[in-house]
């Protein structure tokens, strides 16, 4: 697509504001009702989802240049989605989330990104002209877990780690410990040894070239494998696969595989019997919902069609398009496996599910605005911390890097969330299979 094609949605903005705020329906109280980490954080209009929305369309029509006051408005944003969810509460015509997306891939065409973007713009070419990481290096966090070569013999799942798993040293126990409970389910778990990035982090860089080239890569390595399920602990990596990869896939590319979350595999398993946790876990939690497990997990659903004007006023698509606005995203699952761990309590934040507060990690922000990024995982555990909660569990490692990150700072400084403990799902249900308090 093009900047252009967005017009509609950049003319139709009515400039309501409910875009920085989480869906009206949902607030519980002031305090924990806006939905937007960029418009809290720099307070200025043009940081909305409206706001930006003006900036392209005065882009478009040639009153404003690419500053560098309009790049850091495109950058400085998760790509969280809750200006998406709240701004189709009331309109089904518009794709804010969207629009982002490609202001963002505009500006990397025309080579205007922030200075901090080009390292990570460096590494993700490297990478992908096998300039990165080893096979090897990429794959040391699994040894001695007996994992199978899925491209030499048949597995149950192909296990896809995603790039912060297999590379970061503080989540090494955790992705160890997602295999484990995969195994102690009686699952053959494989990996395809030559995998590398799913070309996420390129994508919601605005990176389209480099992240379609990575797409390619890994659909052709499933293809060659055979591979019928993948399971990834990874909330991006999932994202990509459910959502991205489809674009890539169709119509004529390899047909994409059963993609599961880490989560929803194990909630199945608990489900049929497979697994059953017996340890009690005494520990009251609240879940955070990674942006990209929740908001923008749901399911893609391919629509080919126009859009036309009852009256030349009303819009309407024809045949139907789907509608995302958040609220089929993976939500139950992560609770439902949480519940059934004995001794454990589940408490919720205010902002759950769709209104979820962001964690402050995505869309790069974490490697390009760190201290903008620690802000946003401040804010949410002191809601995390205002539950009574002991400990902040979620499923995606970057949620849980800047969570660790952002308590650690708390402890330094007395903060609220200084006493919280951060888990990933997983890691409960390990000790709830009576395995103690760390995987080995």
């Amino acid at each position: 697509m093009a900047l252009s094609d967005f017009r509609p949605d950049a003319m139709r903005c009515t400039r309501c504001s409910y875009c920085k705020w989480i869906p009206f329906d949902l607030v519980k109280s002031a305090r924990f009702s806006k939905g937007c980490p960029s418009i809290v954080a720099s307070s200025f209009h043009s940081y909305s989802a409206g706001g930006r929305l003006v900036t392209m369309l005065s882009l478009m029509d040639g009153r404003s240049a690419v500053t560098d006051a309009v790049v850091d408005i495109a950058f400085k944003c998760q790509l969280c989605g809750n200006c998406d969810v709240a701004c189709k509460l009331c309109r089904y015509d518009m794709e804010p989330l969207a629009a982002l997306r490609e202001l963002r891939a505009h500006l990397v065409a025309m080579d205007k990104v922030p200075d901090s973007y080009r390292p990570l713009v460096e590494r993700t070419r490297a990478a992908l002209a096998g300039k990165g990481k080893t096979p090897a290096e990429r794959n040391a966090w699994s040894e001695g877990l007996g994992l199978a070569d899925a491209t030499a013999e048949k597995v149950d799942v192909v296990f896809f780690p995603g790039c912060k798993y297999s590379l970061e040293e503080d989540l090494r126990e955790t992705v160890r410990t997602q295999v484990r409970v995969l195994q102690a389910a009686g699952l053959t778990v494989g990996l395809v040894p030559e995998a590398a990035c799913c070309g996420g982090l390129a994508e919601k860089m605005g990176c389209r070239a480099e992240a379609a080239q990575a797409g390619a890569k890994v659909l052709a390595q499933w293809a060659a494998a055979g591979v019928k399920t993948v399971v990834t602990p990874c909330a991006d990596c999932r994202q990509m696969f459910t959502r991205v990869y489809p674009a890539y896939a169709q119509p004529a590319g390899p047909m994409l595989p059963e993609v599961l979350h880490t989560v929803e595999l194990v909630d199945r398993l608990l489900k049929d019997g497979s697994l059953k946790l017996t340890t009690p876990v005494p520990l009251t939690v609240t879940y955070h919902d990674p942006c990209n497990l929740g908001r923008q997990g749901e399911p893609h659903v391919p629509w080919e069609g126009v859009e036309k004007k009852i009256y030349g006023q009303a819009v309407v698509y024809d045949p139907p398009r789907p509608r995302y606005n958040g609220a089929q995203g993976v939500y139950d699952p992560p609770r439902d496996v949480l519940k059934a761990i004995p001794g454990l309590t589940l408490v919720e934040m205010e902002r759950s599910r769709e209104a979820a507060w962001c964690c402050g990690a995505g869309g790069a922000c974490r490697e390009a605005y760190p201290d903008y990024s620690a802000a946003t995982a401040a804010e949410r555990i002191e809601e995390a911390a205002s539950t009574g909660a002991e400990a902040l569990v979620s499923a995606c490692s970057r949620c849980e890097l800047n969570f660790t990150e952002a308590v650690a700072a708390d402890a330094a400084s007395g903060g609220p969330g200084a006493t919280l403990q951060v888990h990933d799902v997983l890691e409960l249900v390990w000790r709830a299979l009576g395995n103690g308090e760390e995987a080995s």
